[in-house]
């Protein structure tokens, strides 16, 4: 019996340690299946950081990418030196920050108290009205808050009896940036939680309800263990865009009163790049955004690591 056992262990061993060229042409077609992603990857996302090279040269468009002159850390001198850096950084980490802190939540939150739902219609009604808003685009979403922030007929100071423009305010930009973006993705981001939730076997919450748990108890016991590897994942993912702030709604909100709040670094190399045409410096700017925000993913997915054990993304 032992000499079958062997016999038959030995083929497996040899289709373990076949040659490339024979593990290429049998499954030929799920390797021409990964060639498309990758090859799109390379073409958008690996070929254009040849441009990079702008941020160090001063770059003139006669002349070229080779024929501009090399300059070096100019660029990135400049920006650190201007009288508006430190205020772009410290509106763009808070703005950020902030934003994955309240925002983060609740998509987890909404995922939970779904899932106790017991009537399935009703939870696909509720579902579709908090991940609808997901849809409006930006341009739509800015001008319904500035219609509700109205100081002339706006709903929100109907309701508070005042006549305040917001949108002046720059004490009150983040909360609208950050109420505004929690209105309009968190059921959006909810659906990777939902489907988290419905791969648990049903099994323990029978055994659950049969020991004498509490809907809380389920949830602490059952529903937030198995949610831990997904939240690391997410919030992994967000923090590798924490500098990203999005710039279409800070664009279409600020104003020249609320901008001690709403000078974000996007802005300004938008600004800087495209209405001054100012390509180099610009270009530095947003390479330095980016560094900043690889520096901080490798940092979160170190800190995620050691805390999950069976989680490694890098």
């Amino acid at each position: 019996m032992r000499k079958v056992k062997q016999a038959a262990a030995v083929p497996a061993a040899v289709m373990g340690h076949k040659p490339l060229k024979r593990r290429l042409l049998s499954n030929w077609q799920l390797y021409a299946m990964l060639l498309i992603p990758v090859v799109i990857t390379i073409i958008y996302k690996y070929i254009p950081m040849y441009g990079i090279q702008i941020a160090f040269r001063d770059y003139k468009a006669n002349l070229g990418m080779s024929g501009s002159e090399w300059v070096g850390l100019e660029w990135f001198e400049r920006f650190f030196s201007s009288p508006n850096c430190v205020r772009m950084i410290k509106n763009t980490v808070l703005l950020s920050l902030y934003s994955l802190l309240w925002s983060f939540p609740i998509p987890i939150i909404l995922a939970l108290m779904i899932n106790q739902l017991r009537f399935q219609k009703l939870k696909r009604i509720v579902q579709t009205v908090l991940y609808a808003p997901h849809f409006i685009s930006i341009m739509v979403v800015c001008g319904m808050i500035r219609i509700f922030l109205s100081p002339s007929g706006g709903l929100i100071n109907l309701l508070l009896g005042t006549s305040i423009d917001f949108l002046t305010e720059a004490s009150a930009f983040r909360t609208i940036y950050i109420a505004s973006g929690i209105w309009q993705d968190a059921g959006w981001g909810m659906i990777v939680y939902m489907a988290t939730l419905s791969n648990i076997d049903t099994a323990h919450y029978e055994a659950a309800k049969i020991d004498g748990a509490s809907v809380f108890q389920r949830i602490r016991y059952i529903d937030i263990p198995e949610l831990i590897p997904t939240i690391v994942l997410m919030l992994i993912m967000s923090a590798g865009n924490l500098m990203n702030v999005g710039f279409e709604k800070v664009w279409l909100l600020q104003t020249d009163l609320n901008k001690a709040a709403s000078d974000v670094i996007a802005v300004y190399v938008y600004q800087q790049g495209i209405e001054n045409a100012k390509y180099s410096y610009s270009t530095a700017v947003g390479l330095f955004n980016t560094v900043v925000n690889i520096v901080l993913l490798i940092i979160v997915n170190k800190i995620c690591s050691k805390l999950s054990d069976d989680v490694s993304f890098v």
